[in-house]
C-alpha cells in the first residue's frame, strides 16, 4: 500500500500499526494513529517506551554530511575549534560549558564527531571519539537540563551519534559501551515527550526528525515511528513554505533543515526501506529554494544572518540531499527574487522581515539587493549576524541585522523593521508590493514597503532593471509620502561593496569607477543626492569580517517625498 494520508502521514508506516481490509481501511488506519497518539505516552504503553535500554542499533547511517577538516585536526591535538573560538579538552569542565552558545551546540549536539571523521580513520578517530563523549556522558548524561537537552541539541545528538557510532562503539569497555547506547534510548524518551512542546516550528521539526530517527534505530519502534512521521510531517508543512522556503527566512537554517532531513533519509535507507514522500517533498522544494540564493560562483548571498558561503560547501550539501534542482527564479512566499542575465546575478530581498518568534536573528533587510559577476561580488550586504562567536562579539551582531548594513535605502538612520532592546523584531514593515516582468532585453522588478510609513510618512519603493546581458543594472529609489510626511529627513542609499573591489577617484562628483580583481571595471554614476565613500565589512561563512568600502548616496526628504536614479554599467 501506498500513498499518503491528507495529514501527511505515510500509509506504509501506519500500516505496521493495524492492517483492517475493505473500503473504510484509511479511515480505521487514521482512527488507530489517533488512538495510539493519544496513548503511546500513558501507562497503556509505558512497558514498551520508558526505562528499557537497547543492546545495540539496528542499523548505523551512512553520514551524507561533509565535515570540516580544520576543526577536524584540531580535534586531533585535543581542542575543539568553532568560529573563532578556542577550547583544549583538558581545561573543559563537561559540567558547567561556559562557553560561546555556538561552541556550546557544537559539542551538545556531537557535531564534532562528522569533523573528526573528516580527517582520521576509524582506528586514529575511535580513542578521541571515547575519550570525548565519555567525559560528555558523566558530565550530562543523567541531568535534562538545557542546553545540552533542548529539543534541537537532543535531536541531533541522536542523528550524529548514530552517524558516528564507528567511531564512538570501537572501545572494548563495556560500561562506556553501554553508557552511549542507554543514552540512545534515554534521549528517544526525552524527545518522545519534548518534540510536540519546542518553542518554534523549526525545534519542533528538528525534534520529531530525532523520534523518526530513534524509531528506525532503537528497538520496538513502530509506534514511535507512526507517530513520530506524523508530527513530522505536520511540522514541516509549518516550517517551509508552499515554495520551499523556511518561515525564519533565513538560508543558514534552510540548509540545517536540508542537512537534517538528509541524514534522516539515511537511516531510512540503512534500514533498507523508502523515506516517506512528504520528507522527499520537503527536501524536494527545499533544494531550489536555496539554489535561488545562490550568485553566479555558486555562492551564497548573505540573507537573514547568514554569510557569503563558498560554492563547494553549497554543493556539498546539494549533492548531501540528492535532489537535482535549478535555482528558484522567484520565491514569493520565502520573500527573495533572483535574476539571471548572461555571467551577472541579481538577487533581492522582497519580503517582510520573519515573525519575532521564528528568528532570533531576523534582519531589517527588505528591498537589499545584492550583484555579481562571475566569480565577483560587487554589490553585497555585510551579512553574518546569526555567527556571533570570537570575531562577532553580540554587539556587532546587532549592528549587522541593521538596515545600514544592507545595500538599500535608510532613513533617519531607522530600521525599516525595529530591532527591539531584548533582539526581536519589532513594528516595522508589513506589506510588501512587488512587480516582476521581462521587458525589451531586459528584467525588471519594482517593490515597494511601509516600512517606514508611521514613522515618517514615506513609504519605499525601488526599481531595478538588469539589462539582458548582465553588464548593466538601473536602478530608481523613491520615497512616496503617504500621511503626514516629514520634511528634511536625512536618507542615505547604501552600496555595499564586495572583496577585492579598487575605487578609483574620479573628477566627476556623481561618478564612482570600481576596478575588480580581476582587471575589469565597472562605473557607478548617480543622478540625485550626494555621492561619498565610507567603510563597509563583509563576513564570511567561518565568522571573519573582511574590511570593505561602500557608496553611499546622501539626500535629504522634500514636500514631494524623495526620487534617486542610479546606474551601475560596465565598462570593459
Amino acid at each position: 500500500m501506498t500513498g499518503a494520508f491528507e495529514d501527511g502521514t505515510d500509509q506504509r508506516q501506519t500500516a505496521l500499526i493495524v492492517r483492517p481490509t475493505g473500503a473504510g481501511q484509511n479511515i480505521l488506519e487514521r482512527l488507530s494513529l489517533q488512538f495510539y497518539k493519544l496513548t503511546w505516552r500513558t501507562p497503556l504503553h509505558s512497558g514498551r517506551l520508558r526505562g528499557k535500554v537497547p543492546q545495540r542499533l539496528l542499523a548505523v547511517p551512512q553520514d551524507p554530511l561533509e565535515g570540516n577538516p580544520a576543526r577536524g585536526q584540531s580535534l586531533r591535538i585535543g581542542k575543539f575549534h568553532y568560529q573563532g573560538f578556542e577550547q583544549a579538552f583538558s581545561d573543559l569542565d563537561y559540567d558547567k560549558l561556559d562557553l560561546q552558545p555556538s561552541l556550546t551546540d557544537y559539542i551538545h549536539r556531537f557535531d564534532w564527531l562528522r569533523d573528526l571523521a573528516a580527517v582520521t580513520n576509524r582506528g586514529e578517530g575511535a580513542p578521541v571519539a571515547a575519550q570525548i563523549a565519555d567525559a560528555w556522558l558523566l558530565a550530562n548524561g543523567m541531568k535534562t537540563r538545557e542546553p545540552a537537552w533542548r529539543v534541537d541539541n537532543c535531536a541531533w545528538r541522536l542523528l550524529n551519534m548514530a552517524a558516528g557510532s564507528p567511531y564512538l562503539l570501537s572501545s572494548n569497555e563495556p560500561i562506556y559501551r553501554a553508557r552511549v547506547i542507554n543514552h540512545f534510548a534515554r534521549v528517544a524518551r526525552h524527545l518522545d515527550q519534548s518534540a510536540p512542546r519546542a518553542q518554534s516550528h523549526f525545534a519542533k521539526t528538528v525534534g520529531w526528525a530525532g523520534v523518526v530517527a530513534a524509531s528506525l534505530l532503537l528497538p520496538e519502534g513502530k509506534i514511535r515511528r507512526a507517530v513520530g512521521e506524523d508530527g513530522l510531517s505536520d511540522s514541516l508543512r509549518a516550517t517551509i513554505f508552499p515554495d520551499g522556503g523556511v518561515v525564519s527566512r533565513s538560508p543558514l537554517q534552510l540548509m540545517e533543515l536540508i542537512g537534517l532531513l538528509s541524514l534522516l533519509k539515511k537511516c531510512y535507507v540503512a534500514q533498507g526501506e523508502l523515506a516517506p514522500d512528504f520528507l522527499l517533498d520537503a527536501l524536494g522544494r527545499a533544494v531550489p529554494a536555496l539554489l535561488g540564493l545562490t550568485h553566479a560562483d555558486g555562492g551564497l548571498g548573505a540573507w537573514q544572518g547568514s554569510a557569503h558561503i563558498a560554492a563547494d560547501r553549497i554543493e556539498a550539501l546539494v549533492a548531501a540531499s540528492e535532489v537535482r534542482a535549478r535555482p528558484h527564479r522567484q520565491a514569493l512566499d520565502w520573500g527573495y527574487q533572483r535574476v539571471l542575465a548572461g555571467k551577472s546575478v541579481l538577487l533581492l530581498d522582497a519580503g517582510p522581515p520573519p515573525l519575532a518568534r521564528q528568528s532570533a536573528s531576523g534582519c531589517a533587510s527588505t528591498l537589499a539587493f545584492e550583484l555579481s559577476h562571475g566569480a565577483q561580488r560587487i554589490i553585497v550586504n555585510c551579512g553574518g549576524a546569526a555567527l556571533v562567536g570570537a570575531m562577532i562579539p553580540a554587539t556587532l551582531a546587532r549592528g549587522l541585522r541593521t538596515t545600514a548594513a544592507h545595500s538599500t535605502l535608510c532613513l533617519n538612520d531607522t530600521n525599516s523593521t525595529a530591532i527591539l532592546a531584548g533582539g526581536h523584531l519589532g513594528k516595522g514593515v508589513a506589506e510588501v508590493e512587488l512587480e516582476r516582468r521581462d521587458i525589451e532585453q531586459a528584467t525588471r522588478i519594482q517593490a515597494s514597503h511601509d516600512g517606514y510609513a508611521k514613522s515618517f510618512g514615506y513609504n519605499h519603493s525601488r526599481v531595478l532593471t538588469l539589462r539582458s546581458d548582465g553588464m548593466e543594472l538601473r536602478g530608481e529609489d523613491t520615497l512616496l509620502p503617504q500621511a503626514k510626511p516629514k520634511d528634511n529627513v536625512a536618507v542615505a542609499v547604501r552600496f555595499h561593496l564586495g572583496p577585492d573591489i579598487e575605487i578609483v577617484p574620479s573628477d566627476k562628483p556623481q561618478t564612482a569607477l570600481l576596478r575588480m580583481a580581476d582587471g575589469s571595471n565597472w562605473v557607478f554614476l548617480t543622478s540625485g543626492g550626494i555621492l561619498t565613500v565610507d567603510d563597509s565589512l563583509w563576513v564570511d561563512q567561518n565568522g571573519r569580517p573582511h574590511p570593505t568600502r561602500q557608496l553611499v548616496i546622501a539626500a535629504d526628504t522634500g514636500k514631494g517625498g524623495l526620487h534617486i536614479s542610479w546606474q551601475l554599467r560596465h565598462l570593459g
